[in-house]
């Protein structure tokens, strides 16, 4: 073999270099354009959709592990069947066929009863053949005629037996003959915020009676006032949906007893808010007092005084002064503007302009504050009452009767309310 000279070899590695250096490059750029592709078929496979299998459904349903029967069913199932959907029919004036040649005959309208509100109502009494059926007042106010549509679907007549204002509870009758279930009711005074409840009833109509919703107790005692209603009120404030429809259905514990009739919710706050979760119920404890005495006497009899009294935050500071003599440190309470012949008021001596501050103690800030405070006694109790006549703190003992036989009306005037 011949020899390379040194020149020679010199430019054998030249080239020997180039060409690894070469095939270095275009190596790397090979291997760069496959990994390239190799990334981007992955992409394009986890992405593409797959062709149809040819199978088709295959899919099933296992068994539920979810028990059916838990504590919230239970109560339920124990108290569905007492709930009733409640009808308030009224008078609705249609024309006469005869249009206006009618007008020379002794009617040119007739009157039809048609559906003017639903709520809801709870059996709690089977006697008999006779059923009662609590619910509010407002969902029977103003009927022509009443309704009550069973757990079952079926229809039937309901009487008013009687109605109150105050609390908003009413009883109905009906006949017995298609209930199965009457309601117990539990003690309202054994109940703790935080304690898990049901609502049922026919939220917007008995399209839909029979619902359920569970919450909790949000607050035992909420001292409330109806918009249409100068009484203060005691209710439970629970966050179980409460619905237009809701009204006179029964709150329930998980032991299935009735601890209250809804009543109410709470939509908006006084700036216009909006408000979720504030439902309120009249405690068990209430309702069984009022709905006994409904059932008894067709009325409830509540004590009265006999006077007509003016807010003393409505009388000028300067006839304060002037007229009642009052010290400058009484801020609150009544002002009696006329007392009633014959009356508890006059019996015990209270006279024109005395001012009541305060019932057993309890202070008194207006005159809706005395009659909420007045209706936590019953008829031929006594209370102390402690008022000022011309500057001078007194207190009398005062034997309350019945508002009706007291001549105890509420006054047209909206300054003053007979009490």
């Amino acid at each position: 073999m011949k020899k390379r000279s040194s020149s020679q070899q010199r430019r054998f590695w030249v080239k020997v270099v180039s060409v690894g250096l070469l095939a270095g490059l275009v190596g790397g750029g090979v291997a760069f354009s496959i990994d390239h592709a190799v990334s981007a078929y992955q992409t394009y496979s986890s992405t593409k959709v797959p062709t149809s299998s040819s199978k088709s459904g295959g899919t099933s349903v296992t068994k539920n592990k979810a028990s059916l029967t838990n504590e919230s069913t239970k109560a339920y199932n124990a108290a569905k069947n007492a709930v009733v959907s409640v009808i308030n029919k009224q008078a609705t004036s249609t024309d006469s066929l005869y249009g206006a040649a009618a007008s020379t005959k002794s009617n040119a309208s007739s009157s039809t009863l048609e559906t003017a509100s639903e709520g809801s109502g709870v059996i709690y009494k089977k006697s008999g053949n006779v059923a009662y059926v609590v619910t509010n007042n407002h969902v029977v106010s103003g009927s022509s005629a009443v309704q009550v549509i069973l757990s079952s679907g079926k229809t039937v007549d309901a009487q008013i037996v009687g109605t109150d204002e105050a609390t908003d509870l009413a009883v109905l009758k009906i006949n017995a003959a298609d209930v199965t279930t009457v309601a117990k009711f539990g003690n309202s005074n054994d109940i703790k915020a935080g304690q898990d409840v049901l609502a049922i009833g026919s939220p917007m109509g008995s399209e839909y009676a029979n619902t359920v919703t569970k919450g909790i107790i949000s607050a035992t005692k909420r001292t409330i006032k109806a918009s249409d209603s100068s009484v203060a009120t005691n209710v439970i404030q629970t966050d179980a949906a409460i619905n237009s429809g809701n009204s006179g259905g029964p709150l329930i514990n998980m032991a299935g007893q009735v601890i209250g009739i809804n009543s109410m919710k709470l939509a908006s706050s006084t700036d216009g808010t909006s408000v979720e979760g504030m439902g309120f119920s009249i405690p068990s404890n209430e309702v069984v007092q009022v709905i006994n005495q409904l059932v008894k006497n067709g009325k409830i009899s509540r004590p009265s005084l006999g006077v007509s009294l003016v807010d003393l935050a409505n009388v000028s500071t300067s006839q304060q002064q002037s007229v009642l003599n009052l010290p400058t440190s009484v801020t609150k309470g009544v002002v009696v503007m006329q007392v009633t012949s014959n009356s508890p008021a006059a019996s015990a001596g209270l006279k024109q302009y005395d001012v009541i501050t305060a019932i057993n103690n309890k202070s008194i800030s207006d005159a809706s504050d005395l009659k909420t405070a007045l209706y936590k006694y019953k008829v031929g109790d006594t209370v102390t009452l402690t008022y000022y006549r011309n500057g001078d703190k007194k207190t009398l003992k005062v034997k309350l009767s019945d508002a009706t036989s007291s001549n105890s009306t509420s006054s047209t005037d909206s300054t003053t309310t007979t009490q």
